[in-house]
This record gives C-alpha cells, sequence and structure tokens, in this order.
C-alpha cells in the first residue's frame, strides 16, 4: 500500500458569491428606499369687497380670526376696500376652510353679506 500523496493538494472550486434568502423560499428582499414627502398644499384666504359691510366690522373680523394688529388689520381693509380683494392669510387646507367658515357664520350673525373664500396659492 502506498500512503504517500503523488500530486499537490488543490482547493475546491468556489461558486460565486450569492445573496440568498434565509428561508431559500425564492422570496425577494426589498430594500427600505426613504421616502420624500411634500410640504402640504397651502390655501390663501381671500376676503371679497362689497358695498354694504362696514369698514369697521370688516377691520373687527380681520383682527378676530386672523390675529393681526388694527393697524395691519386697517390696511388690509383698504386693500379690500380699493383693489376689491384682499389676502388676510396663508394656510394649511382645513384651516382656511375653518376660518372662511368663521368669518362667513360672523358676517351672517352681523346681517352683513361680506364674502370670503380660500384659493389655493400658486
Amino acid at each position: 500500500m502506498k500512503f504517500m500523496a503523488t500530486k499537490p493538494p488543490t482547493t475546491p472550486p468556489v461558486a460565486p458569491k450569492t445573496r440568498k434568502p434565509a428561508d431559500e423560499g425564492g422570496s425577494v428582499v426589498l430594500e427600505r428606499r426613504t421616502q420624500k414627502t411634500k410640504p402640504p398644499q397651502m390655501y390663501q384666504v381671500v376676503m371679497l369687497n362689497d358695498d354694504y359691510t362696514p369698514m369697521e366690522f370688516v377691520v373687527v373680523v380681520i383682527q378676530e380670526f386672523f390675529n393681526k394688529d388694527r393697524e395691519t388689520a386697517t390696511q388690509i381693509m383698504l386693500k379690500i376696500h380699493l383693489d376689491g380683494k384682499a389676502i388676510c392669510g396663508i394656510y394649511s387646507r382645513d384651516v382656511a376652510a375653518t376660518k372662511v367658515d368663521q368669518v362667513q357664520d360672523a358676517a351672517r350673525q352681523a346681517g352683513h353679506p361680506l364674502q370670503c373664500v380660500s384659493e389655493p396659492v400658486e
């Protein structure tokens, strides 16, 4: 019997490295990607001019519902009077809709035809 090796040992061939799922069930593993979210669409609350609502009432409404000081509220009121409309504030959609409802409810209770709308900021 011969116990001597006649040639040097060779290393076994190595298979290319691949990632196999742990369960070997052929399932696919997806990597998590961070998603960038866009900021919400903003809406501007616009008050419209009419010939019947007193200017002082408009100033009080702007002060009360849009948290403006008397000077700023007066400037906004004059812009409404001269230009036909003015932006009172910019908010998210739900807040803008609430502000419009508050202004129109207050005007209706006081017997004034004051109109207020919200529109998307472009």
